[in-house]
């Protein structure tokens, strides 16, 4: 065994008796004296409540925050964190939980940025700047394939993802209706780089097809049995009061003009001409109800409940859509 792996094992108490010292130790500071998962975990709840991070991709608060970045930082199982509480951190391993922890409390980098990873229940995706971090109502819904609004999920053999982003939500609408073929679109090239990654982890290449488009731009003449949105939502106002934390997100899959429905607006004027007869139109507005329902009075939607929060999703069959009568 090489001198500096006994020197590492001692957990750097003797830093500098040999004469010399590695280039990140120091005789004293998190480097040298945080030693096992324990340690860096309470270092990062600390950092991160000092810090009054706000907690909005993923996780409630600092301590699932901490748990998520120590243990993705480690390529440790993010399910399994009592077996590894007591391990030791050897001294190359620390510097990069370090930079993770300084860079999501100093900058507000969200972890899933940091770690490149974000997670729809059981359904892991990368992610990086490129893209929103996915966050989404539609994620729960789909376990169930939007029962009872869609009764028989082997049905739908056509779906449409707008405004796909990261491919999160065309990937699980892959594996909620088994038979349709899936369109993911997005204006942004870049976001669909990174759908493309992820599309590919899941071996759906055969069944998702991306596209650039404008909303229904690039769409002309083809329709579909549901079409799902999860636009660019949020108002002006709100843009102006957003965390720190959403601002490293690309600005074009958050705000939508003033009042946020510029998207929606787009989505419910031209959705009718995209839809088979009985089709499903699925959007997420976030907490815009009140603006969505005074914009569009003459329309009923139907306003679905979630664990996480009820009447973020509205519902419209297309015979419920303007210009479908046409």
């Amino acid at each position: 065994m090489s001198h500096d792996h006994d020197h590492d094992a001692e957990h750097c108490e003797h830093c500098g008796d040999d004469g010399h010292h590695h280039d990140h130790e120091h005789e004293s500071g998190p480097l040298a004296e945080l030693v096992t998962v324990r340690d860096w975990l309470r270092y990062a709840v600390t950092r991160f409540n000092r810090g009054g991070l706000f907690f909005g991709h993923g996780c409630g608060d600092a301590y699932d925050e901490a748990v998520w970045l120590v243990l993705s930082t480690l390529a440790l199982p993010l399910d399994r964190l009592e077996p590894f509480l007591d391990a030791c951190i050897p001294s190359d391993e620390r510097p990069a939980l370090y930079e993770a922890i300084n860079r999501r409390t100093d900058e507000r980098v969200p972890t899933a940025y940091l770690t490149h990873e974000a997670w729809l229940g059981d359904f892991r995706f990368y992610v990086d700047e490129r893209v929103i971090v996915p966050r989404s109502f539609f994620a729960e819904l789909l376990e169930d394939g939007l029962s009872p609004w869609i009764e028989d999920p082997e049905e739908v053999v056509s779906a449409l993802d707008m405004c796909t982003g990261s491919g999160c939500l065309a990937v699980l609408m892959a594996h909620a209706y088994p038979n349709a073929d899936i369109v993911a679109a997005d204006l942004s090239g870049d976001a669909l780089e990174v759908a493309e990654r992820n599309v590919a982890d899941y071996a759906l290449e055969d069944r998702i097809e991306l596209v650039k488009s404008d909303v229904f731009s690039a769409l002309q003449g083809r329709s579909f049995d549901l079409i799902l949105s999860n636009p660019p939502y949020v108002t002006a106002e709100a843009m102006d009061a957003l965390p720190a934390e959403y601002l490293h997100e690309p600005r074009m899959a958050l705000a939508s003009g003033e009042d946020g429905l510029d998207v929606v607006r787009v989505l419910l004027a031209q959705a009718a001409d995209h839809l088979n007869p009985g089709g499903l139109l699925a959007v997420e507005v976030g907490h815009n109800r009140a603006i969505v329902e005074s914009a569009f009075p003459e329309l009923s939607f139907t306003w679905l409940p979630a664990r996480g929060g009820d009447d973020m999703i509205f519902i419209l069959r297309r015979e419920e859509l303007p210009g479908a009568q046409a």
